[in-house]
């Protein structure tokens, strides 16, 4: 089994689920505690995805005051039936609760939630019977994967929790899916948990609800224990192409660096062919790009509204950005504001130009101006910083989450670089502000080479301004203390604007992003 080594929707965009519509196949993932929620992608060859849009894109659908790093929306399953789109999920703010939206178009608009009260837990299945009975099947804590019967309409249950199947004795056994081929039903879930052990197992019986017999050959999905470049794969969905073969989408981590490893990334989505042995699905050919395209978007003063890529944790993005007539102003309300989008690629460089200082006045409640472009785009980086007005210190960041960043920031006429690694807070270096101060942020390849040693992380995050004689360098870290393996939690990385005190004006934000460095430095 020759699993593929490059993600088709990569960085952060873990647990796919995925549905056609003849022959049109559309994705949707978790987004935890960011909005917008589940973005939505759509393909025609399951390898090349573009991005059309979030099933949770206002507050109605999606209230995240309070919500934890890692909390949020977990585990979505996207399925079309009876000419609507359904998506159904878990918001875990404080407790776990179920919801669900629908719409006509997968681009949307979706519909307000139905909440499901009664069914506690987590990864909700949504499938229907011969009849057109709506079947819930869930993972609930401490029994393994239940199912009752739904009312769609209204989220009430219709029957009592039935078990169905505790897998094969891994722990976490979770993001139940449920499918009819032919005579038989199949229920496909994860085991081992979402680290290094993830697995993907399958079990089959005569109807949906069971009995379920396991596959005697389980797993039928892991990279454990092996040498693979891509690393806890599991957390699997099925899908049929209009010829009648199958394929699977499924999430992986790309680690790197000295052992045990790190990834940064987060949880991408990954996707083979499917081929049927005696009744039993399993992985075939990888389906994957030819290389991970790379990526410059812009974010300019003038423009469209912000790209769909752009997201905030436990707010939506327009409601902490606000466009000006001469930038967009992020203010530091309740606490330290952010925004940004994932990071994609293995290798970045993110450029921010920054009036700390500037007068801000003239809101576009219109949401923004903004765009992106592949390589060769549009835009540089914006004109001189103006003066006078209210002061604020930020600039640009990378994190994790808000423990785990590091950030380039202005503070009245200083710039400088600084890394938090849990309650550790350290200035790797500053210097003084200039009359514009175009801040940058480098993701590169780690430095460090020595032969069985610990000392090389999966890249090293380099901090810094530009300006007309070149890259200065503040600071530089190793990559490896922003990753999931020392902050843990659900997510990958973000790169974007941060302001943590005050109000700051940006005039300009660019993102490029490559998995070969090389392209980078041709830049």
């Amino acid at each position: 089994m020759q699993l593929p080594v490059r993600p088709v929707v990569p960085g952060f965009h873990p647990d796919p689920s995925v549905c056609r519509v003849g022959d049109v196949y559309y994705l949707a993932n978790s987004s935890f505690e960011y909005a917008p929620g589940v973005p939505i992608h759509r393909s025609t060859d399951l390898c090349t995805w573009e991005h059309i849009g979030h099933a949770l894109d206002r507050p109605s659908q999606l209230p995240l005051e309070g919500v934890a790093p890692s909390g949020g929306i977990l585990a979505p399953t996207l399925r079309h039936h009876d000419g609507r789109f359904w998506m159904i999920t878990t918001l875990l703010v404080d407790e776990p609760r179920m919801f669900l939206v629908t719409a006509e178009n997968a681009a949307g608009p979706w519909s307000d939630p139905v909440w499901i009260p009664d069914a506690r837990g987590i990864d909700p299945d949504l499938a229907w019977d011969e009849d057109g009975t709506c079947l819930l099947t869930w993972t609930r804590f401490g029994e393994g994967i239940v199912q009752a019967e739904l009312d769609a309409r209204t989220g009430v249950l219709l029957t009592e929790r039935r078990r169905l199947w505790q897998g094969t004795g891994g722990k976490f056994p979770e993001g139940p899916h449920l499918y009819r081929v032919g005579a038989l039903w199949y229920l496909l879930i994860a085991e081992g948990g979402t680290e290094r052990g993830h697995a993907v197992t399958i079990a089959r019986g005569p109807s949906p609800s069971g009995p379920f017999e396991a596959y005697p050959a389980n797993p039928i999905l892991t990279a454990r224990g092996t040498d693979a470049p891509v690393q806890s794969t599991g957390h699997a969905d099925l899908v049929q192409r209009p010829d009648g073969t199958w394929a699977m989408v499924y999430l992986g981590v790309r680690p790197r660096g000295s052992s045990p490893e790190w990834h940064v990334l987060g949880r991408e989505t990954f996707a083979c062919e499917v081929r049927w042995d005696e009744g039993w699905p399993g992985p075939a050919e990888p389906i994957q790009p030819k290389a991970v395209p790379d990526l410059t978007e812009h974010l300019a003063a003038t423009g469209g509204p912000l790209p769909p890529s752009w997201l905030a944790p436990g707010a939506f993005p327009t409601d902490v950005l606000k466009a000006m007539d001469n930038g967009r102003r992020l203010t530091a309300t309740a606490g330290p504001a952010f925004v940004g989008r994932r990071q994609e690629h293995l290798y970045v460089r993110a450029r921010a130009v920054v009036a700390a200082d500037a007068k801000a006045h003239g809101p576009d409640e219109s949401g923004g101006p903004g765009g992106s472009s592949r390589p060769g785009g549009s835009g540089g980086l914006g004109g001189p910083v103006g003066s006078g007005g209210t002061a604020g210190t930020g600039g640009l960041e990378l994190r994790i989450d808000a423990r785990h960043a590091v950030r380039v920031e202005a503070t009245g006429d200083r710039v400088r670089a600084v890394a938090r690694i849990g309650p550790a807070h350290a200035v790797l270096g500053e210097a003084a502000a200039t009359g514009q101060t175009t801040l940058e942020l480098r993701v590169v390849p780690h430095s460090a080479a020595t032969p069985f040693g610990t000392d090389m992380g999966p890249d090293e995050i380099v901090a810094g301004t530009s300006g007309p004689d070149g890259f200065h360098e503040l600071g530089r870290i190793d990559g490896r203390y922003f990753s999931t393996e020392v902050a843990a939690g659900m997510t990958g990385r973000t790169i974007g604007l941060t302001c943590s005190e005050g109000e700051v004006l940006f005039r300009s934000f660019t993102y490029s992003g490559a998995d070969d460095p090389l392209t980078l430095d041709a830049q």
